[in-house]
């Protein structure tokens, strides 16, 4: 029967990685990008005999999975064993146990592929691959927050709530956080039952304001998708949404008698408009552009918060790199298709981070009492046609298919002008004078990292 083994030591206790594996979030951390892989129904947790029900898209079909608990000892071990799932045998054991001055992290994998004898031994040296490929990245990625979490451990933990905690950039910010030890709250449209989800209705303007009392922090990820093409019924939605929706979260804010002490509001480098080859900090005043006119109305609207004594942070996001969505996302396909280049000009500077690193950013500002204001959450900026060229490096693909602007325009309009064509060279220096850490400040291995395409 084949057999998976990854080890890897950490400076933690093994009752500290134990606590992180059973603390909500840590499947959705511990989940590859690229991997298609969600929980069906509420957090269970980690108890003997208790069942996580899962859903697996492989390619265009949708497999269920469904993993039992069992053997679970605190502080050392637990057993997670396929009842339903694409595989004939599945035993996963975790493994936590002292090294040195540190802890030793096993995952032990028992498996057995459906078929038979021989599809098995057709399919082995690919499910070998993968296991290695996805357990390298999830021991890095464990590694990582671990070393975050670090960076605020003598101080108590968190009540946050965050609005947009189930889209792509929320839902990984609201695990990390989880499995830090801290309380997260969602703020959403469709509380869960028996949660400690907060409802609200920001086109309605209801939110419920009592259940925000004796937070200490708020994230504001919420608004209208961007991408598409910019109907003037889509510009409204894209601006009222940003606009509305934290105006409504600051005043109810504000009016609270125990009010959280920071609010972490997002916002995005499309403020500076396109600027050329220009390094743009935070001092650099706004540009043109229907994009810079949403992020000056999205800040603005944090007014009550601030007046109210509140530290306000504004997260301008640049490019996130990652294979689960949003711009990344949709170049993959083109891209191992061997359909990928330069975009324009190729001149104009894309201004990029790694998801990871966009949630310390969040994280940091969270933490860090004396950061208030816009902070500028990129870890680098390239001219395009390197972007491009380090893609197809990365992905073993040529880069050399050229999309004039007047494609872009024709199809996109313009979105296409100014997210692909007007680009922005930012510089992240509130991050630096605050001694932020970035994970990946070199493009080719924050690509690597993302698409867990490690060097061979």
């Amino acid at each position: 029967m084949p057999r998976f083994v990854r080890t890897s030591s950490f400076p933690e206790t093994p009752g500290d990685l134990f606590a992180w594996h059973a603390r909500p979030g840590a499947l959705t951390r511990l989940t590859p990008p690229w991997r298609s892989l969600r929980r069906l129904g509420p957090e269970v947790p980690l108890e003997e005999g208790r069942q996580v029900h899962l859903q697996l898209r492989m390619g265009p079909c949708r497999v269920p999975w469904t993993a039992l608990h069992r053997e679970v000892i605190p502080g050392e071990s637990f057993v997670d064993e396929m009842l339903v799932g694409p595989f004939a045998r599945w035993v996963h054991r975790h493994g936590f146990r002292s090294a040195g001055e540190g802890a030793e992290l096993s995952d032990d994998i028992d498996y057995e592929l459906p078929g038979g004898a021989l599809a098995g031994r057709l399919a082995e040296p690919w499910i070998a691959s993968m296991l290695e490929r996805d357990f390298a990245w999830r021991h890095d990625l464990l590694r990582r927050d671990l070393e975050r979490h670090r960076t605020f451990a003598d101080r108590p933990r968190w009540r946050v709530a965050i609005t947009g905690g189930t889209g792509m950039i929320g839902r990984q910010l609201g695990a990390f956080l989880a499995t830090g030890g801290h309380q997260v709250h969602l703020i959403t449209r469709n509380p869960r039952p028996e949660s400690t989800d907060i409802g609200w209705d920001p086109s309605g303007r209801r939110l419920d304001v009592t259940a925000l009392e004796g937070l200490d922090a708020v994230v504001h990820l919420a608004g209208e998708p961007i991408a598409g093409r910019w109907t003037t019924a889509h510009k409204n939605r894209i601006l009222r949404s940003r606009v509305e929706g934290t105006l409504l979260l600051s005043q109810a804010l504000a009016s609270l008698k125990r009010p959280p002490r920071v609010l972490v509001s997002s916002s995005a480098i499309g403020y500076y408009g396109g600027r050329g080859d220009e390094p743009l900090p935070e001092t650099r005043p706004s540009g043109t552009g229907f994009l810079a006119e949403v992020c000056r109305g999205w800040e603005a609207a944090t007014a009550p918060a601030q007046e109210a004594g509140i530290r306000v942070v504004h997260i301008r996001t640049g490019l996130v790199l990652t294979p689960a969505g949003g711009a990344l996302a949709s170049m993959l396909l083109p891209f191992r298709l061997g359909l990928g280049g330069p975009v324009g000009s190729g001149r104009q500077f894309w201004s990029w981070i790694s998801a990871d690193d966009l949630l310390g950013v969040f994280h940091h500002a969270l933490g860090v009492e004396g950061l208030r204001g816009p902070v500028n959450a990129v870890a680098g900026a390239c001219p395009n046609r390197d972007f491009v060229r380090t893609l197809g490096r990365v992905l073993g693909r040529p880069a050399v298919l050229h999309m004039p602007a007047v494609v872009v325009r024709t199809v996109l309009g313009e979105m296409g002008e100014e997210l692909l064509l007007a680009g922005a060279r930012v510089v992240p220096e509130q991050l630096r004078e605050s001694s932020f850490r970035f994970q990946h400040t070199d493009l080719e291995s924050a690509l690597r990292h993302v698409l867990g395409r490690a060097r061979s």
